[in-house]
């Protein structure tokens, strides 16, 4: 296919990513393996989508400008044929939303799944989470807004349409597809390989079935203790396992994830005398309690509040913010609930023994890769290592903001600011916006007095999305997305928080107000 690479529209995303625009599917099919064959200097990822390719790239090698007028200049390659075999996916059509997209399409209930079995489907690229498939159909019927406001809950197994989209969520998570059924298929799986059912390029048949057994994900496997653990008493709010994520495989749909307030992490690690990669557990809101069946280091940083390590040979002892404890078999560290900030870091000395899945211990609590969230009476193999020997002074903290502070946040606009009426824009920063309650890892839910309003109301095919995006859906009240964060989505992004300033959303608490400052206006390159 011609596609005129040099008219291409390309527009910033953040201080990290832009995005080019295309003219349909077919084009980005066709510019996609030339720009990943053209190994872009200072380029990390390549995340492709229904009409535009976002571009991820390290600011310090390369600029947006440079990196624009580069894309430009790359023809596409000539696209070849490759068979693949059909993927059949059993569906029991009990949607909540059959019935009303039936008559959004202005058919029967029964005509609408007949003819979803019927077209023929193909697999076009893989986003939003691991294993979530954007089926492109043959049939012109299919073609239905998305909710106007997204489910918080969407169970494993559904059977969604969106757009001109057709997909299966692999697991429990928030979204705003309409529901036509479920499947009992397993979309995403380590024990495959690859782990995705439905890869790019694979013919996809959805078939009508009654009943369905739905079969449980299995257990974790347990790791070895050896000599040395720690076991978990009180996990608190929610206790994860958390590094650098896992960069680089957002071609493959598993998003980076990794620790929300990455700053907080590399403190805990310092001060505990690990590297700034070693994986830390990642602990929201406090109420949490350790009990350490090994002498080593422990340190932690990020929020505030009251922490003890009660010792049958030493007492109580405080533990400071940014400040290495011996912490002495027996001994259990008491973290009361946070008054200063959302979550905490603990870091022990030489990690956490267990194996990393897809290189890294991350959770990801939208996608599910990675160790399950940790609960009470678990134990976790801790490092060795002689810990007296490395006890360093106290790293310098700098505390989260208190509750009663309005948190300001730097803005870059892009790339669908102009999606927004001229008042919309000034919202965005003129009044402030309450954290609401539906906050987690995947995303900040914000609440202003008054909705943004959009100028465009057309349905935006998916597209490619960072963390720090501001994603506003049809009700006007704006998204700003975490480190767990889908890595594709279907409502417009006004502006995305720039990398520096990502740290402290992460601490934002519900019931606190943030306001966000534009650093660069929405430009084209």
């Amino acid at each position: 296919m011609n596609v005129d690479t040099a008219g291409l529209r390309i527009i910033p995303v953040s201080s990290r990513a832009l995005i080019v625009e295309y003219p349909d599917l077919a084009a980005v099919l066709a510019h996609y393996p030339a720009l990943v064959a053209g190994a872009l200097t200072g380029v990390d990822e390549l995340v492709p989508a229904a009409s535009t390719i976002m571009v991820c790239f390290n600011p310090t090698v390369v600029t947006a400008a440079q990196l624009a007028a580069r894309i430009r200049a790359i023809p596409p390659l000539a696209s070849g044929t490759t068979q693949f075999e059909t993927v059949t996916i059993d569906v029991t059509y009990d949607g909540e939303d059959l019935t009303a997209v039936a008559d959004m399409l202005q058919v029967s209930p029964d005509e609408l799944i007949r003819r979803h079995t019927s077209a023929k489907w193909e697999v076009a690229f893989v986003g939003f989470a691991p294993g979530f498939s954007y089926c492109m159909g043959d049939d012109e019927l299919f073609n239905v807004p998305r909710r106007p406001t997204p489910r918080t809950r969407i169970p494993a197994g559904s059977v969604a349409l969106a757009g001109t989209f057709s997909a299966v969520y692999p697991r429990e998570s928030p979204g705003g597809w309409q529901l036509l059924g479920h499947t009992a298929q397993q979309m995403w799986s380590l024990k495959r390989n690859p782990p995705a059912l439905a890869q790019p390029g694979r013919p996809v048949r959805y078939r009508a079935v009654r009943e369905q057994i739905m079969v449980s994900p299995e257990p974790d496997p347990v790791p070895d203790l050896g000599d040395a653990w720690c076991e978990i008493v009180k996990p608190g709010l929610q206790m994860l396992l958390q590094d650098f994520g896992r960069p680089g495989l957002l071609g493959q749909g598993v998003a980076s994830s990794g620790a929300a307030d990455r700053k907080s992490m590399i403190v805990a690690n310092e001060a505990a005398s690990n590297r700034p990669s070693t994986a830390v557990l990642e602990i929201a809101g406090g109420g949490a309690e350790l009990s350490f069946q090994a002498t080593t280091l422990i340190a932690m940083a990020g929020a505030d509040g009251p922490r003890t390590v009660v010792s049958a040979t030493r007492g109580e002892l405080k533990v400071p913010l940014g400040t290495p404890i011996l912490v002495e078999p027996g001994d259990v560290l008491r973290i009361g609930g946070f008054t200063r900030g959302l979550r905490g870091y603990l870091a022990v000395h030489g990690g956490f023994g267990i194996a990393p899945i897809l290189g890294s211990l991350a959770t990801d609590t939208l996608s599910g890769v990675g160790p399950a969230p940790l609960r009470a009476g678990q134990r976790l193999p801790i490092g060795g290592g002689s810990p007296a020997s490395v006890l360093r002074p106290s790293v310098g903290v700098e505390p989260p903001a208190a509750f009663d502070e309005t948190v300001e946040l730097r803005v870059v606009l892009g790339p669908r600011t102009d999606w927004f009426t001229p008042e919309a824009t000034k919202l965005l920063t003129e009044q402030d916006w309450l954290v609401t309650p539906q906050s987690d890892r995947v995303g900040i839910r914000l609440e202003g007095k008054t909705p943004l309003e959009r100028l465009v109301t057309d349905e935006l095919p998916s597209e490619g999305a960072t963390t720090g995006a501001i994603q506003v859906p049809s009700g006007g009240q704006p998204v700003l997305f975490l480190p767990d964060h889908p890595l594709t989505g279907g409502y417009p992004i006004i502006g995305s928080v720039v990398d520096e300033d990502i740290d402290r959303a992460a601490q934002l608490v519900p019931g606190m107000h943030l306001r966000f400052v534009v650093t660069e206006p929405f430009t084209e390159l």
